[in-house]
């Protein structure tokens, strides 16, 4: 496909999705925020998307968002890390993420707060500026134990609910760190609806304690309504921004 008929492709489908976020967000002060998750697509896509106005890209493997951070530098894209993380990529996700949606046990923040501290020294013995803090999101796992998964489903991963404070206050303690808010997927076979509002009243138990954590992370390309509906600040779209996922070699 040539650069020209790939672009219309992009263009098209953001309209699709952009006139979906509108509809649902009817009647809200302000419409969430659009992340594009472009995951298993080149960099070239990236551009394409950044030039139709997009600025908020997403990545969850650290090799591959490394390496289009670096690719498209300068171009004042905010990129976005919402992949599980292993804490021996912190130092390397600290690099190019704006932020991290996916902060899910102490061990991590500690981890970030190292990688952080090693990156600022890198930063200044190379007489660059310093970089802004971290903003990092609590990844919550929504599932419910007292209710069936549907057959063959798996836990999305992230904290417990009751784990949210703790780790919010640790974000707070660690320099270079900031809380920023809440992540979550829907449970597999649950019903979104039910999710997101549960994860509505985390997050509002959440700014009792951190005001300044209020992003909520939260709907994909087939939940994004139901996202919107329940307050998500931040909804996360891939496939039906850049079609379906090339195959992996």
């Amino acid at each position: 496909m040539s650069t020209n008929a790939r672009k219309a492709e992009l263009s098209a489908n953001l309209e699709r999705v952009r006139e979906r976020i509108t509809r649902a967000a009817a009647g809200r002060a302000a419409e969430p925020e659009l992340i594009v998750v472009t995951k298993f697509f080149p960099a070239s896509d990236v551009a394409l998307l950044h030039e139709l106005g997009v600025t908020d890209v997403g990545e969850n493997r650290d090799q591959e968002a490394a390496a289009k951070a670096a690719e498209l530098s300068g171009r004042g894209l905010r990129w976005h890390f919402i992949g599980q993380l292993q804490t021996n990529k912190a130092k390397s996700v600290v690099q190019y993420a704006d932020l991290l949606h996916s902060v899910d046990r102490p061990q991590l923040v500690q981890a970030l707060r190292k990688a952080m501290a090693a990156e600022q020294e890198r930063r200044q013995a190379a007489g660059l500026e310093p970089r802004a803090a971290l903003g990092c999101l609590i990844q919550v796992d929504l599932d419910e134990p007292d209710l069936p998964k549907a057959a063959g489903t798996a836990a999305r991963g992230g904290a417990r609910p009751g784990e949210i404070l703790a780790l919010a206050d640790a974000l707070q303690e660690a320099e270079g760190l900031t809380p920023a808010g809440l992540m979550a997927v829907a449970p597999l076979g649950a019903d979104p609806a039910r999710a997101f509002g549960r994860l509505a009243e985390l997050s509002h138990r959440l700014r009792e304690e951190h005001p300044g954590a209020g992003m909520v992370s939260a709907g994909m390309s087939q939940d994004l309504e139901a996202a919107v509906a329940a307050g998500a600040t931040h909804l996360r779209v891939g496939s039906d921004v850049l079609g379906p996922r090339p195959a992996v070699r």
